[in-house]
């Protein structure tokens, strides 16, 4: 096969280190001065995130890596968005917003009367008269600058832009049914029924479109905060995309449906580490015969936002490019499903054609075959290795420290793994001291002894998630695959970080050489 000579990210040209973390497990400690700072569930944009980055910076860490940040559905995985191209309305700052004099804030908005509704609801709402005072300003002299920057984020994104908030628009019209239960003309798109609904749903179209505008300035200003900071912004591509979002609508014909909008196979995985029956996802397959026919363009559009926000992505689940495992859309049972091959070497030269410098690292965990890792490697594509999955007393484990290449990334654990913590816990005596063992006997205590193991590795490029660098148990892990409930929810705040932390991790990024 012959070798494609894609570049490697130069982030992987020096030995690094990163924290993992998702925006939305940002404290959020209402650090403004002014009274009327507005209590918000989870993290956001606001001014904890830089925060977080000056402790990234002063600890030697210089990647950040996060999960998908689309706008989610009620179960709140990052992995199921709305859509592929746009922001969390949620992780919006409305500080922010009053800090930067687009809004001013209503004594309402922190009334004990509205903190106990739904809170994704009550910040609907204020993001709402946020968006009418957005729209005043602009339409103002005093907003005339603002005027010009919504004006062009709206021409430079038209490309996903209109259809998005045109689906979200409809979709709470119609009490947030899926789109292929709308009535007929606007689920096969009708151009009469789309131009009709534009004009009906003008006030809901411009609040979800302000909400993007709003997240693009707060990411843009906070990306270039982070790269002052010499920190790098890791970001995620789940494989497939939920049904239920404004890609498969305004795309149909690049999924695999029937005639009613269907999914006629869905993606998911046979059983493997974590779970015995494997994971039925749900979402539709694509119609890769289609998408080579338009020369991936959909796929290249997805890549090219992504992009506008990362420095690095990680594509989720890319065993699925050389073969997916293809269930039946009438089964709930993930495994009643066959492997499927896809085009991923033609999919893969469209995309460095397209992006030549194209800073993928590619998420090969589970159940990998050769073809797979030779995809890989013909694009030059770094791996993931998860030190959790290390000691299964295999010495010819690709995840044990002996085993590393230059061109992995090393992990402790990732979202979907227990705590380094909760896992060594939950190991036998015998399982312990095997990893002890290994690890030469030291006197260390879990998890800095994976933690050292990981930033020693010859992996140029180390992740730690913050719950391993903050010694969690299982309590605080992101994720459980295969299990809904209390999920992506996990958050934490700064009382956990003890005053010797930049330091401690400081010390050991020099010790191993990965402070750049």
């Amino acid at each position: 096969m012959q070798k494609n000579m894609a570049a490697i990210s130069p982030l992987f040209l020096t030995r690094r280190a990163g924290v993992l973390l998702h925006p939305t497990s940002l404290p959020n400690e209402q650090t403004f001065s002014h009274p009327d700072s507005i209590a918000q569930l989870h993290g956001t944009l606001g001014k904890d995130a830089y925060t977080f980055i000056d402790f990234l910076a002063a600890s030697g860490i210089s990647i950040w890596q996060m999960l998908p940040t689309g706008p989610t559905h009620a179960d709140l995985s990052p992995y199921q968005s709305l859509s592929s191209h746009a922001g969390n309305p949620e992780l919006i700052s409305i500080d922010w917003l009053i800090e930067k004099n687009w809004v001013t804030p209503k004594s309402k908005w922190n009334s004990a009367g509205a903190i106990t509704e739904n809170i994704s609801a009550k910040m609907h709402k204020i993001r709402a008269e946020c968006a009418i005072q957005f729209y005043a300003l602009i339409a103002s002299e005093q907003g005339k600058e603002l005027s010009e920057k919504f004006n062009q984020f709206r021409k430079e994104n038209l490309y996903w832009l209109d259809d998005f908030v045109l689906f979200m628009a409809l979709r709470k019209y119609f009490d947030n049914c899926p789109w292929n239960q709308w009535p007929e003309a606007v689920k096969k798109r009708s151009p009469e029924a789309l131009q009709a609904y534009d004009e009906t749903l003008k006030s809901e179209i411009a609040l979800f479109t302000f909400e993007q505008f709003a997240y693009s300035q707060q990411w843009q200003q906070l990306r270039h905060y982070a790269t002052e900071k010499n920190i790098a912004l890791f970001g995620d591509i789940p494989i497939f995309v939920a049904h239920d979002s404004a890609d498969v609508w305004a795309a149909q014909e690049f999924f695999n449906l029937d005639a009613e909008g269907n999914a006629l196979t869905v993606a998911g995985v046979p059983p493997d580490y974590f779970s015995e029956t494997g994971q039925h996802w749900g979402n539709p397959h694509y119609n890769w015969r289609a998408m080579e026919e338009s020369g991936f363009s959909w796929w290249l559009a997805r890549l090219r936002s992504q992009l506008n926000q990362f420095d690095l992505i990680r594509i989720d689940h890319f065993r699925g490019f050389e073969a997916f495992w293809e269930i039946s859309g009438e089964s709930k049972d993930a495994r009643n499903g066959t492997w499927v091959k896809a085009p991923g070497e033609a999919f893969l030269k469209a995309c460095f054609a397209e992006f030549p410098s194209l800073p993928l690292v590619a998420e090969n965990l589970g159940v990998i075959t050769a073809e797979v890792e030779a995809l890989r490697h013909q694009f030059n594509l770094p791996g993931m290795l998860v030190l959790q999955f290390a000691f299964d007393g295999n010495m010819k484990n690709p995840h044990l420290p002996h085993n590393h290449s230059h061109s992995d990334v090393i992990y402790t654990g990732t979202h979907d793994n227990d705590t380094t913590l909760g896992w060594y816990q939950t190991l036998s005596e015998q399982q312990q001291q095997l990893v002890e063992d290994y690890l030469c006997g030291s006197k260390q205590t879990m998890p800095w002894l994976l933690i050292d193991a990981a930033l020693a590795s010859v992996a140029p490029m180390a992740i730690i998630p913050l719950q391993d660098i903050l010694m969690l148990d299982g309590k605080h892990r992101m994720n459980m695959p295969g299990t809904i409930g209390k999920n992506w929810m996990w958050q934490f705040n700064w009382r956990q970080l003890p005053e010797d932390l930049s330091g401690k991790l400081y010390t050991r990024l020099a010790r191993y050489d990965r402070l750049s």
